[in-house]
């Protein structure tokens, strides 16, 4: 979708020239906004009744565990946020919700504002 959209030219234009910090905080937004979107992608499809009971706490439980800050600690034991280019589980499991909630791409904007 966010090739597609165009969303991903624009990320990686971005990005160029930026620090490794703020091409991080970036990355972050960018894939939290794709969370969203498959979020949006699974409030439809529960709408066309093909996900099964439990899928959606599944998909969270996921994100859950593969959370910059999550990762970080169970692999060294510390977390570094500068470093995060995913976003932490609680922001992963948030924006997945959020689209699975509104089914709105529109809903998904994590360029501005906080995330």
């Amino acid at each position: 979708v966010q090739n597609l959209t165009g969303i991903m030219g624009k990320f990686n234009q971005m990005r160029q020239g930026m620090s490794e910090v703020d091409a991080n905080q970036l990355s972050v937004r960018i894939e939290l906004q794709a969370d969203c979107f498959a979020g949006v992608w699974a409030h439809f499809t529960q709408q066309k009744g093909i996900l099964e009971q439990g899928d959606i706490e599944s998909a969270l439980n996921a994100a859950k565990q593969i959370g910059d800050d999550t990762l970080q600690k169970k692999m060294q034991g510390y977390v570094v946020p500068e470093s995060f280019n995913h976003g932490t589980s609680q922001q992963r499991q948030t924006w997945l919700a959020r689209g699975f909630k509104s089914g709105k791409l529109s809903d998904c904007n994590t360029m501005s504002g906080p995330i």
